[in-house]
């Protein structure tokens, strides 16, 4: 399962999402060229999502894949609006 939070510079986490992300549901599937931001998912390790990165993952949650989606993608939704109005923010995936 993959994790949502956002934090801060320091590491301190600002806002964290209830849902994660199954990424063995479709995600192994997505193609790198259509979907580059998802693509940089994985279920070992962490993606990091600065403010300028936001609106390309906003347009691809717009069209994921039915078989991707869930709960989450909401909640993510929140959290980049989080980003967006802060500074020096940025939305983790957390991988185990």
């Amino acid at each position: 399962m993959i994790n949502l939070v956002v934090r801060g510079d320091s590491g301190k986490a600002m806002a964290r999402a209830e849902a994660g992300v199954d990424w063995m549901v479709g995600f192994p599937d997505l193609s790198a060229t259509e979907f580059p931001m998802l693509w940089a998912l994985t279920p070992y390790g962490d993606a990091v999502f600065n403010q300028r990165q936001i609106p390309l993952l906003l347009a691809e949650l717009d069209r994921i894949p039915a078989a991707c989606g869930g709960e989450w993608v909401g909640q993510a939704r929140e959290l980049c609006q989080v980003v967006e109005r802060g500074t020096h923010l940025y939305l983790w995936f957390v991988g185990d």
